[in-house]
């Protein structure tokens, strides 16, 4: 049977309502702009929810907006721009059911025809209103005539079409709704892409955040695999508002908690969830993980990650991304004004001061030109800091197990004991793994200098805290920085307790090495750019656990993506399969870990659906996944 489209224009066509834009365009210059475009966008909210006669409103907002016919043209450069992400995406959905496509709006023909046109729709196939001019061109009115300039005039319009087959209509207005409340459409899609209606929600017989999830669920041809609205986005931890705005952008449904979650809630919780994102406080373990059916990615808004089971995820098929870098530097500063404080002995002066106590005194206080800084680690942080300090006048060495560049004028030294027996002041900077668990204990103490200064801004298991505590009490540690610890409160609500309270200079900060607004927007757009990359492309690029590859961005051709066990064969197999659908390869990509295979395979359009039912069989298949 056929099938007809009637689509509304204003908010569901374009993101914005036209007259509003016209209004913009038309007042700019006169002193009432500001008042008359808030009275005509709500004379327009209440037309929309079918709480206002329409030509009432249409004659009042014409009248508000002073417009001529001079300021049409701006109006539709602007409204080009402004066509909604999912019909842009979709362009081939009009070309190809071009004759079946009807724009039935309550707007006008002058800005709509000229929009619609470049997607493939005809001008006949557009129904709207039509404006009165007088001698100067200023728009006075509208054809009174038209079915489509009065209160159910949608409705009058499609009695007219007479469709034959079947009707499904998408808008985001009442207007839109009353006409399959009248018995001429099959369906009503309530369009929420660029706006939600409650009045009008009520009444849709599906919410449709996107043109993907209309053709979606009518099993039609779309731009992309997988409606974006259908992938669920959990954001713990308070992640920075940037990261929530770029995933809603994007069209994923987000929520938001803002703390952490323990085992047990987060077990739960990621049951639906496609793509979670973490910071430090929140544990991503195996039991949770057996849980996450549908989770295909994770984003750690932070550098660690060790908070996650990477092996786990990895065997699952979950991609890892961090923020490398994003944090480095604020880091960095919060380190060298630790330094500065606890050379100068100030935690225990700012304390006495607020007790009213005055004693100045330069005892225990010391420049930090010409001290010897030792850096355990020599990472992204640790790095940078030795450039930072160097420039400060400390002679910088450092120690990390792994070959690194030194840079500047830094001394490497080729143990940890060189390092712990050499330098003033020593400050962590190491990763998360398991073999640095009590990198530092009463061994270590035992071998650093006498009136050390001493900082751990990396991992809280890094150091034992019973051995740290012996040796600021005994003063071979005359002061002490601590940033992370081996147990932290989830919450900002829970009590924090540490054997370290209370200790002579000694800065206890609440896990906020990266906390800067700085490195958070940093963090926070840096990381789902790199989700959403993987998700669109199939790029893991900056993945933790994955192998990386970056791809080409896909044109005409379909992309699958297999992640299996690293056996041999696979990709052999995998051909065999193709081959024998008679499926031309466009491009293919292959990467391996120790653990699995990731392949990425561009295909021709067109293939046989079979074909998915039998790369999804082969042995050893972790998960797969079509990009169009």
């Amino acid at each position: 049977m056929t099938r007809h489209f009637v689509i509304d224009f204003d908010s569901t066509f374009t993101r914005v309502e036209a007259l509003d834009v016209l209004g913009e365009i038309s007042l700019a210059d006169d002193p009432e702009k500001d008042k008359n475009l808030k009275e005509v966008e709500e004379l327009t909210n209440l037309g929309m929810k079918g709480e206002l006669n329409l030509r009432e409103s249409l004659v009042e907002r014409l009248r508000l907006l002073k417009a001529n016919k001079k300021h049409l043209e701006p109006l539709v450069e602007s409204l080009s721009e402004k066509v909604s992400s999912s019909f842009r995406r979709n362009k081939e959905f009009f070309e190809e059911y071009q004759d079946n496509i009807y724009i039935v709006s309550n707007g006008f023909k002058e800005f709509i025809v000229p929009i619609v046109e470049k997607y493939g729709v005809a001008p006949e196939n557009v129904f709207a209103n039509t404006f009165e001019y007088d001698s100067a061109g200023n728009i006075i009115g509208f054809d009174q005539n038209n079915v489509l300039s009065s209160n159910n005039g949608k409705v009058e319009q499609l009695k007219q079409l007479n469709l034959k087959g079947d009707v499904y209509v998408i808008g985001d207005g009442y207007t839109d709704y009353e006409i399959k409340a009248s018995g001429l459409a099959n369906k009503f899609y309530a369009f929420t892409e660029n706006v939600e209606r409650e009045s009008v929600l009520a009444k849709a017989d599906h919410i449709t955040p996107s043109l993907d999830e209309f053709l979606f669920v009518n099993k039609m041809n779309k731009a992309i695999s997988y409606p974006k609205n259908r992938i669920n986005v959990l954001l713990l931890e308070n992640v920075h508002a940037d990261a929530v705005e770029i995933m809603k952008e994007e069209g994923y449904n987000v929520t938001t908690h803002p703390g952490a979650m323990d085992e047990e809630e987060l077990s739960e919780r990621i049951k639906d969830v496609s793509i979670i994102g973490i910071r430090s406080k929140t544990h991503l373990t195996k039991k949770v993980l057996a849980n996450a059916k549908r989770l295909i990615g994770v984003g750690a808004f932070c550098i660690g990650t060790n908070q996650i089971d990477l092996e786990e995820c990895l065997k699952k098929g979950i991609a890892v991304f961090n923020a490398p870098y994003s944090n480095t530097r604020s880091v960095v500063e919060l380190a060298i004004g630790e330094i500065i404080l606890l050379m100068r002995n100030l935690p225990d002066k700012i304390r006495l001061m607020h007790e009213g106590k005055w004693e100045k005194s330069a005892k225990n206080s010391f420049e930090v030109r010409g001290k010897k800084l030792g850096i355990i680690g020599y990472g992204n942080i640790g790095a940078q800091l030795s450039v930072v300090a160097e420039s400060i006048g400390f002679d910088v060495y450092y120690y990390d197990v792994e070959e690194k560049l030194p840079m500047g004028n830094v001394t490497k030294c080729n143990s940890l004991n060189e390092l712990l027996e050499t330098v003033d002041i020593i400050t962590l900077h190491v990763d998360g793994r398991k073999e640095n668990h009590n990198l530092i204990g009463p061994a270590e103490f035992d071998k650093m200098k006498e009136g050390m200064i001493f900082l751990n801004l990396s991992r809280g298991h890094v150091v034992d805290i019973e051995a740290l505590k012996n040796n600021i009490e005994s003063g071979k540690v005359q002061g002490a920085a601590i940033d992370v610890f081996p147990k932290e409160p989830k919450t900002n609500n829970e009590p924090f307790e540490s054997a370290l309270v209370g200790l002579p200079n000694v800065i206890l900060t609440p896990h906020i090495g990266g906390s800067t607004l700085e490195a958070q927007e940093n963090i926070g757009n840096f990381v789902p750019g790199k989700i959403i990359e993987y998700i669109n492309t199939g790029s893991t690029t900056n993945s933790v656990n994955f192998p990386n590859l970056q791809l080409p961005v896909l044109k005409n051709a379909h992309r699958l993506i297999h992640i299996h066990e690293n056996r041999p064969g696979i990709l052999a197999e995998i051909n065999r399969i193709l081959a024998a659908h008679d499926i031309n390869i466009m491009g293919q990509y292959l990467k391996t870990n120790e653990t699995i295979g990731y392949v990425i395979t561009d295909i021709d359009k067109k293939y046989e659906k079979t074909v998915i039912k039998d790369l999804k069989g082969l042995k050893g298949t972790i998960r797969f996944r079509v990009l169009y």
